[in-house]
């Protein structure tokens, strides 16, 4: 059995719920939380703590929230940890904290290191139409997700995977993954390697980044709905009124429309890329709810326009 080590953790969505579940799971005393502050959720802005602080919270766990860690540095200082642990907290960790710990801080992160170092590395490994992805365990530096790594764990991206159901597959997996890497710190058979190959860069994904561009390959095209689904959500306009894409799936055997037309068949809403077609299969249009795109088609006038842009 490894020596328990006293632990912080750090952490805010629920990405990093499975992980935070497998420390307190474990042999290891996690002695406080580190969380966002409280934010405003819904249509009624109901101020709502993070997933991470509501857990805490049910165990008995000491919470700290903060937007910045180094507005929080005494604090956790004074904690004596052995061990800080860093999942999707949504800030960067900064000298004298980086070594406040005796064994400093580790990362779960989200893709294959050196490859999409930043805030959105599911997303934009989707997006760009890779193939795999997985997760990586490193030692915090402070260079922005470049420190040697424990552990790496590589995962396939399936066609019709969205950034919410890797990220969902990848939290589960890397929290194992990280309770692991943990216990070899604890028992001192960790064992770090310096990170090779050429970096790239995921940083936080904007509003805008979920426009759809029609003119693109209907794989390209896919991989962006898919990378930017459920968040920050694709879109295109029709008459210059917003309508979200929720839910694609690809249109086999269709005959090609020209980019960004829209047409029904067989039932299907089509939409036309450079290439093949794709099927919208939900969709929300301006102001409702969400619904089956071909239950919003047969709704529409005859005469309403028909190209997405």
């Amino acid at each position: 059995m490894p020596v328990p080590l006293r632990l912080i953790f750090a952490g805010s969505p629920a990405a990093a719920v499975p992980s935070l579940e497998a420390l307190i799971a474990g042999p290891h005393d996690v002695v406080a939380v580190v969380t966002r502050e409280d934010s405003p959720q819904g249509r009624k802005r109901v101020l709502t703590p993070t997933p991470v602080a509501e857990l805490a919270e049910r165990e008995g766990i000491p919470v700290i929230r903060a937007n910045r860690l180094g507005s929080v540095t005494e604090q956790l200082t004074a904690l004596d940890a052995d061990l800080g642990v860093i999942v999707a907290y949504g800030g960067l960790i900064r000298e004298p904290l980086l070594h406040a710990p005796r064994h400093g801080w580790i990362n779960l992160h989200f893709s294959l290191l050196p490859k999409w170092r930043g805030a959105a590395p599911v997303q934009r490994a989707i997006m760009a139409g890779d193939t795999t992805t997985g997760t990586a365990v490193f030692q915090l530096v402070e260079e922005l997700d470049a420190g040697p790594v424990f552990a790496v764990d590589e995962v396939p991206i399936t066609p019709l995977q969205t950034a919410g159901n890797v990220l969902e597959a990848l939290a589960l997996s890397g929290a194992r993954q990280l309770a692991t890497v943990v216990d070899d710190i604890a028992s001192g058979r960790a064992q770090a390697t310096e990170q090779s190959g050429e970096p790239s860069a995921a940083p936080k994904l904007r509003l805008e980044d979920g426009r759809i561009d029609w003119n693109r390959s209907a794989e390209l095209v896919s991989a962006h709905i898919r990378g930017v689904t459920p968040e920050p959500g694709a879109f295109t306009e029709i008459g210059g009124d917003r309508l979200k894409v929720l839910e694609i799936a690809p249109a086999r055997d269709a005959v090609r429309f020209a980019p960004g037309e829209l047409a029904s068949v067989d039932s299907a809403v089509l939409a036309g890329t450079a290439t093949d077609p794709i099927e919208l299969v939900r969709i929300q249009p301006a102001g409702r709810k969400p619904m089956r795109a071909a239950d919003w088609w047969r709704g529409r006038p005859v005469d309403a326009e028909a190209v997405a842009s």
